[in-house]
């Protein structure tokens, strides 16, 4: 139980423990439906919990902030900081949310280097995480944070006990990857695109992203075409150096191979790469870059239809160059290829489509295509080897049985689904594992890592004042990490969807240990509904409580295999 006697003279310290999918909201009293006292977790888990707190007194500057347990090596304390949202969600956004109203949003989680102050009057926490690579045997461990005065006088304390289940989690099956934009980087701090700081930059971002359950990394072979007004273009992020000699092109793939080191390094298993015709339609090239000895210009972009010869003779010479590249890097397997993201029969793109995909088709060697899309029509009629479809379309793809068949969401899925906005119950976030699992979902691509531009990027923002992409997609949206100092800032979303994947890889331990059908069973077990990507429990405590118990489920499965 929480122990509450504090410095009087200093204001009264409220402190209650709550679980990871808590928001806590400085104007908004703290009421989670029952005590979080306990959890378990196996032994090459991630967990987290949080620590709320109130404070009753004068605004009071360099409090300390303390741990003690044998978990302690392991264990990383970070402030939940709050960012302005002025578009928190659309007006026909259904009834699971938070908050409708602009305002302050709990998001960002911030390091205690040293010390933070306690602010009157408000709502925080603390969020209190023992990392994967915890060396501790099983057993039940305490874990006791102290805050103190800077002089010493303790103002509060707060003990949570973990207990360390003796198995590990399945290696990740899912693949996921959350679109990396390597440009917004460059922009923020102000360093040359993929000079030898960018690259140190880039990898940071790689493993943080690494550490949550990303495993594939969009690779920019050519500027990627993706939220880019027509016309305009952002900056060049190109990994292919392309030349042309007597009408025959010739490309270089040193920065490539460099980028594809550092990714692996990283973490990074699998590689998209980038589109090869604009967004919405495949009508265009996207921007290349041809040097020459009179120095870098322009060879392709806005400028040149997709179905033009010129790009189709490029195209010819260059894929089977990147294919021989693959299978020499011994990547074949690891490596996807884009044609054109989101298109849409509605808005007339499947003739322009067709023909993009024809021409890669005809010259991609080992490389399969994946694409975003979430039309069954569409898909069938032009044989997309991984289609990623929305969750509010996936549907007639799962009654047709599609193959290697991938998930996504974005700014449109604000009904019934699983997203991300700030606005959302951080549940709404994690139930995605549990659904992926149910229907054996092969991947998980978001748009938004790490966008810190404007829509369609015509200018770059400071995330942290501007979280809706100047007001066009909901707060939450375009990116799940913050810029610090050096590197990344995770957030709470972030945090949720590395639980997410973790609640998926224990449901295939479980069903390593039983079978599918029995794990099936287990994951709807008292539902009144069987569980869909638009019909699920919409609290935190069904979640909690059905990772609890498929936890115990595991264990004696194990038990009784042994």
């Amino acid at each position: 139980m929480p122990d509450n006697n504090s410095d009087n003279s200093c204001g009264k310290l409220q402190l209650i423990p709550v679980s990871s999918l808590e928001k806590i909201f400085p104007d908004e009293p703290c009421a989670c439906g029952s005590t979080y006292e306990q959890a378990s977790m196996f032994l090459n888990e991630r967990f987290s919990y949080q620590l709320a707190y109130y404070y009753d007194g004068p605004l009071l500057p360099n409090v300390k902030v303390t741990v003690e347990s044998p978990l302690k090596p392991w264990i990383t304390i970070r402030k939940t900081g709050l960012v302005p949202s002025e578009y928190p969600c659309p007006p026909l956004t259904d009834d699971n949310v938070l908050r409708r109203v602009p305002g302050l949003y709990p998001d960002p989680l911030y390091d205690i280097p040293y010390d933070f102050e306690l602010l009157p009057g408000q709502w925080r926490s603390l969020f209190i995480s023992v990392g994967s690579g915890c060396s501790l045997p099983a057993g039940t461990y305490p874990v006791s944070v102290f805050i103190h005065t800077e002089t010493g006088s303790l103002l509060g304390s707060s003990t949570f006990t973990i207990t360390r289940l003796d198995m590990h989690l399945p290696p990740q099956s899912l693949c996921h990857t959350e679109w990396f934009h390597a440009d917004c980087i460059a922009d923020w701090y102000h360093t040359e695109i993929l000079s030898d700081e960018h690259f140190l930059l880039m990898e940071r971002y790689i493993k943080t992203a690494v550490t949550y359950g990303c495993n594939m990394i969009l690779t920019p072979l050519f500027t990627p075409p993706l939220d880019t007004a027509v016309g305009t273009e952002r900056p060049t992020v190109q990994l292919v150096e392309v030349r042309l000699n007597d009408g025959m092109y010739s490309f270089n793939m040193d920065l490539l191979d460099k980028w594809i080191s550092m990714c692996e390094r990283a973490g990074i298993t699998y590689f998209e790469f980038s589109h090869l015709f604009t967004q919405w339609g495949a009508k265009y090239a996207p921007k290349i870059i041809l040097t020459s000895e009179a120095g870098r210009q322009q060879l392709f972009g806005w400028n040149t239809p997709g179905d033009s010869e010129e790009y189709r003779s490029f195209l010819s010479q260059f894929l089977p160059v990147l294919s021989d590249f693959v299978e020499k890097r011994g990547l074949k397997g690891r490596c996807f290829i884009h044609v054109s993201d989101e298109p849409q029969t509605e808005q007339g793109h499947l003739p322009s489509y067709q023909k993009a995909k024809a021409i890669v088709d005809a010259f991609r060697g080992c490389l399969p295509v994946m694409d975003a899309l979430s039309s069954y029509s569409l898909y069938k009629q032009c044989k997309v080897d991984y289609p990623v479809c929305a969750t509010d379309s996936i549907q007639p793809f799962l009654e047709n049985h599609a193959e290697n068949l991938w998930c996504y969401y974005c700014s449109a899925q604000f009904r019934d689904v699983s997203n991300r906005f700030f606005c959302m119950p951080t549940a709404r976030i994690r139930i995605l594992g549990m659904q992926m699992y149910k229907y054996n979902i092969h991947g998980f691509l978001h748009w938004g890592y790490n966008f810190w531009y404007s829509e369609l990027s015509r200018y770059p923002v400071n995330p942290y004042m501007v979280t809706d992409a100047s007001r066009r997609y909901p707060s939450g949206d375009a990116f799940l990490v913050y810029p610090g100092e050096n590197g990344p800032v995770p957030s709470l979303r972030l945090e949720a969807m590395g639980e997410a994947i973790q609640d998926m890889r224990a449901l295939y331990l479980l069903e390593s240990l039983t079978s599918r059908e029995a794990a099936l069973k287990f994951l709807e077990e008292g539902l009144e509904a069987p569980l869909t990507f638009s019909s699920y429990p919409a609290d935190s405590k069904w979640l909690l409580d059905k990772r609890a118990a498929l936890n115990r489920r595991i264990l004696e499965a194990s038990q009784r295999n042994s």
